[in-house]
């Protein structure tokens, strides 16, 4: 079954939702610059560099987007005890986003350096540590003490190491009667049993389940997982091919919604903050992934990890 409905349904009261996210904080460093000639030392473009901006990235990026959107947003992650992690607090502070951060003196915090030329990136640098388990600790502490202050709890795997906790926090979340949203990383989901929505990617989902050729086969490979990961739902982001979601009662296509493409980095963070957000003000499934459909169409439209507001969703 398709749906495409719900295109200009009112828009909720987003502001009501109190929404936790949960994992791999990273900040984001763009340096734009000019490039002009090819350096004498390798077959390599120079780039000279014109200006620089930084933006929350990976579980900090979810935080931001459903913040966006007028949520009440929490962020529960580790950074480092350093510059990068003072600006990470910055950031967050500026788009309203209540920081729950443990600062880890024994890690870096995680930065992804792109280098932009002629508005194409030309190449990106990580740096990035595992959490220490003391920080873990207190982590999966704090984050049973917050579970009565929220309602929708979003747990964003980079597979950094701040989720290694993550099957006990769906556990306390789900006995707290919270919606849980998980986007999933790696090739083993049982940690995230008992979540109510997974989000994986197409490759995501075929590193778990394996290849298949036909929708058919597909139905039958996604409703097994979510059935024995004891999930309410399945969403499968598809990339050009839209959305699908597989749950007991109907399976729901939606096809992309994008206009012009222009960059794909953080569509999945939108994606899943707008459909925890629509949930958590009590929309319909149908009605919630139409939404979310129509945010990630948005959010692709814009260079690297952006956000959707309120007013762009729900225009007039």
């Amino acid at each position: 079954m398709a749906t495409d409905s719900f295109r200009h349904q009112a828009a909720p009261q987003l502001s009501n939702v109190r929404l936790l996210v949960v994992g791999d904080v990273m900040l984001d460093r763009y340096w734009f610059g000019e490039v002009s000639r090819i350096s004498p030392e390798a077959p390599v473009p120079v780039v000279r560099i014109e200006r620089r901006e930084e933006r929350l990235g990976g579980a900090a990026n979810v935080a931001r987007n459903a913040a966006a959107l007028g949520a009440h947003t929490g962020l529960l992650g580790v950074t480092g005890n350093d510059e990068a992690g003072d600006e990470v607090e910055k950031l967050l502070a500026g788009a309203a986003i209540h920081s729950y951060l443990k600062r880890d003196d024994a890690i870096s915090t995680i930065i992804k350096l792109r280098v932009i030329g002629r508005q194409q990136q030309m190449v990106r640098i990580d740096f990035e540590d595992a959490p220490t388990e003391t920080v873990l600790r207190d982590k999966l502490d704090q984050f049973k003490a917050l579970l009565p202050d929220y309602d929708v709890i979003i747990m964003s795997d980079y597979n950094k190491g701040a989720l290694v906790n993550v099957a006990e926090m769906v556990k306390a979340a789900r006995a707290a009667g919270k919606i849980v949203l998980v986007d999933p990383k790696g090739d083993d989901f049982s940690p995230y049993q008992g979540a109510t929505i997974l989000t994986p990617n197409r490759s995501e989902l075929q590193r778990v389940v394996g290849t298949w050729k036909t929708e058919e086969q597909l139905t039958e490979k996604a409703q097994r997982l979510r059935v024995e990961l004891g999930l309410d739902a399945l969403l499968l982001t598809r990339s050009e091919e839209g959305m699908s979601l597989y749950s007991a009662g109907e399976v729901l296509h939606v096809h992309a919604d994008a206009r012009e493409v222009f960059d794909v980095s953080g569509a999945g963070d939108t994606v899943i903050a707008t459909l925890a957000a629509m949930l958590g003000a009590g929309a319909p499934l149908a009605e919630a992934l139409a939404t979310a459909n129509r945010a990630g169409g948005i959010v692709v439209g814009k260079l690297g990890t952006a956000t959707v507001t309120r007013e762009e969703l729900f225009p007039g």
